[in-house]
């Protein structure tokens, strides 16, 4: 992909549209720290209409402790859906309610500032930063080989003596809020691989994991398994990964604001602890997490290695925290080395860590393929979420998909600023009265799903020439939506479709339900 011509003129236009700030320096770090601060007071203002979403959902579970419930489908606050055309391209790529728009942009193929094309595998993301009419967000790219991204901070650089090269990374995108479009992409990660999820901090900058073990040291690479902190300014990336919050398949990240505790998922099915890192440094400035920490996996009280791989509805357990004492250690046959060791302390294991969030004291964990298959065998499922109260140590079920329809494999997952749970799906598409798509979800304080879109990318070569884009024919219905999160305004839901990459701003009546 990185070798793929652009026609001169489109890369003119683009660069035309695309100019830098006449800031100074000074004056744009000094604008970043400001829109970092207005970030941060915006989401505590919204987190208040999420405590009445825990509030609820705390009641429900209480009132449920006897299973005698389960999640189902509901109608949506918002309406039916039904195809809309995008803003920018005029094709229907999403189904969505009566009311909403959306543009996409920054698609495979895309030009970015530096000229490179956009890489594929969009993945994980999450707006760090609010600078003037710029809406920052940090995007993570899933790929292993090819797609290439060169960027300032690179972890890992060269192709291997094996004809491999660590290809994944992360991009920013500036986003105006005021045009409804993309002002620019920048690469700010190269030389990771399988950067699938992470999470926003407190200060200001994204967390990008890697999902996968892969050691490349025995052809002149490096181990990979970690995590890395990326920046509003992509130049600020220090490429650094955080060892001490061990080396395993990370899915994602939440960090509590309270106290700078970042809460961690693994997606390794059936091996999949729930990890949380005491950091040694808790300013919250960036580069405090590469000081160091203490990893840690939540044990059940009185009940040693608990497998929760087919939770019910308001099932609640108490748990406390095990170290990890060599987070580094090298993963044995399908087992990281911080699972064998959380393990070996009597952790619980969920079926597959997927997506995790901070909101309002709590911390929100997906479990993608929590429940049976038709089979009865656990760990096989559609899905459940987790509430976590890190205070109290009490882990509760909200939500578990009893069949596809409710949900079909919840992945990524966030809380809007009006207080609902929001997932979408990973789970190869599912057919519901709308037709066939991966859909993203609301969750109700009843611990009932509704839908709120759909994926309906169906795309031919001569859509692709109008439309200017470089990417293969196809239908890409079934194909993952990741990266689920609001602007602090929360006039905007941003998300992706991994394949074939695409990223989307959906806006519109949103007082209409709790998104």
């Amino acid at each position: 992909m990185s070798s793929r011509p652009f026609p001169e003129d489109a890369l003119s236009s683009h660069y035309d549209a695309n100019q830098q700030s006449d800031l100074s320096d000074s004056e744009q770090d000094a604008s970043l720290r400001l829109s970092r601060r207005r970030l941060i007071k915006s989401g505590a203002a919204a987190a208040l209409g999420a405590s009445s979403l825990a509030n609820a959902l705390v009641s429900l579970a209480a009132n449920n402790a006897q299973g005698s419930m389960q999640s189902r489908l509901m109608d949506s606050p918002y309406g039916p859906i039904r195809p809309v055309a995008d803003e920018v391209t005029g094709l229907e790529l999403l189904q969505l309610p009566e009311g909403f728009k959306y543009a996409t942009f920054s698609w495979t193929g895309d030009a970015m500032v530096d000229a490179y094309p956009a890489p594929p595998g969009h993945d994980g993301m999450g707006v760090v930063a609010v600078d003037g009419d710029d809406i920052i967000l940090v995007r993570n790219h899933e790929l292993s080989r090819g797609g290439l991204i060169v960027a300032d901070a690179c972890y890992e650089s060269g192709e291997r003596e094996d004809g491999t090269q660590a290809s994944g990374g992360n991009t920013n995108l500036y986003f105006s809020r005021s045009q409804k479009r993309l002002r620019e992409t920048r690469a700010s990660l190269s030389g990771t691989m399988v950067n699938c999820s992470g999470g926003v901090t407190p200060w200001g900058t994204w967390l990008s994991c890697e999902e996968t073990v892969y050691d490349g040291t025995s052809h002149g690479g490096r181990k990979h398994g970690y995590v890395f902190e990326v920046t509003a300014d992509a130049s600020s990336t220090s490429g650094v990964p955080i060892t001490d919050m061990g080396r395993f398949e990370h899915e994602a990240v939440a960090v509590d604001p309270a106290n700078s505790y970042v809460y961690l998922t693994e997606d390794n099915r059936n091996h999949s602890p729930v990890y949380r890192f005491i950091p040694n440094d808790d300013s919250q400035q960036t580069g405090a997490l590469e000081k160091g920490g203490r990893l840690q996996a939540a044990r059940i009280i009185g009940q040693d290695n608990a497998d929760l791989l087919a939770p019910a509805l308001g099932d609640r357990y108490q748990v406390e925290w095990v170290d990890i004492d060599q987070p580094d250690s090298p993963p044995v046959d399908d087992a990281s080395g911080p699972y064998l060791q959380a393990r070996a302390k009597g952790a619980l294991s969920i079926s597959r860590g997927e997506g995790i969030v901070y909101s309002e004291g709590m911390i929100y964990i997906v479990d993608t393929s929590a429940g049976v298959n038709e089979d009865g065998v656990p760990g096989q499922g559609n899905g459940a979420i987790w509430m976590l109260n890190p205070v109290s140590g009490e882990l509760t079920c909200l939500f578990a998909s009893v069949d596809s329809e409710v949900a079909n494999n919840p992945d990524n997952v966030t809380v809007s600023p009006r207080g609902a749970i929001v997932t979408c799906e990973d789970g190869g598409g599912v057919e519901d009265s709308f037709g066939f798509g991966e859909r993203i979800l609301g969750i109700d304080p009843t611990g009932n799903s509704f839908i709120f879109a759909k994926n309906n990318i169906q795309i031919d070569a001569e859509q692709i020439k109008a439309a200017g884009k470089y990417i293969s024919p196809g239908d890409y219905r079934n194909r993952e939506i990741a990266g689920v999160c609001f602007d602090p305004a929360g006039e905007f839901l941003f998300f992706n479709i991994q394949t074939p990459g695409i990223t989307f701003a959906v806006w519109g009546p949103w007082q209409k339900g709790p998104f």
